[in-house]
């Protein structure tokens, strides 16, 4: 199986969505319909709906993003960009790379102290 990316998140919504309806799919992730359509269409999502749509994927955002969590206790790491129509997937990728990043530096401290 190929490793799940931005690219194809769409994609994997839409497979896994089938046949349900989208207004009662974006209820279950907790996002809305019109916001699950643009990511469906290739979109990228602000953090917390791609947040809310890795765990509805049963995907670690991590491996979506190419980045390897070395730590179990990233999950207290959140962090929200309030979503902007200019930034490029290069461009958040980048900052969710150097947001774990910091949260493994958290970490290492943590184990340190």
């Amino acid at each position: 199986m190929s490793r799940l990316s931005l690219e194809n998140v769409g994609l994997k919504i839409t497979k896994k969505r089938g046949e349900n309806g989208v207004r009662a799919t974006a209820k279950v992730i907790g996002i809305s319909p019109a916001t699950l359509l643009r990511i469906e269409k290739g979109h990228l999502p602000d953090l917390d709906t791609f947040r809310k749509v890795c765990e509805w994927l049963e995907v670690n955002p991590g491996d979506v993003l190419g980045s390897k969590v070395t730590s179990g206790s990233t999950h207290r790491t959140v962090a929200h960009f309030k979503k902007d129509k200019t930034i490029n997937k290069n461009t958040a990728k980048a900052l969710a790379n150097m947001i774990l990043a910091a949260q493994r530096a958290m970490d290492i401290e943590e184990e340190l102290v």
